[in-house]
């Protein structure tokens, strides 16, 4: 089953996860002991994060390591750019008319 990535980062645990391996590659019992959870929870989350290809799995020797799917992330930074621009110009008029109000009051 192929999920939705925005289902996948609505989740404040799989964020807190993302969060945890952008700095560095992360065992899974080294992201597990980070929360207040099960293995299996951690596990689970990370099955759909990786579904959604926003970590990927990196075999080590005997361990299994996650690392941020640099790529994926660019793809949501694009998706979400139209809406800063949205806000970015509201906030900049935003600030004109407070400019203007400011002005006149003088």
């Amino acid at each position: 089953m192929r999920r939705d990535i925005f289902q996948a980062i609505a989740d404040p645990t799989r964020r807190a996860i993302i969060t945890l391996i952008a700095m560095q590659a992360m065992t899974p019992n080294a992201i597990a002991e980070n929360f207040h959870t099960t293995r299996q929870s951690v596990s689970k989350h990370l099955r759909i994060l990786t579904e959604c290809e926003i970590i990927k799995q990196e075999q080590q020797g005997r361990e299994i390591y996650y690392s941020l799917e640099i790529e994926k992330m660019k793809e949501i930074d694009q998706w979400l750019a139209h809406f800063r621009e949205i806000w970015e110009t509201r906030y900049n008029q935003l600030d004109n008319i407070l400019s203007t109000i400011k002005n006149l009051k003088k």
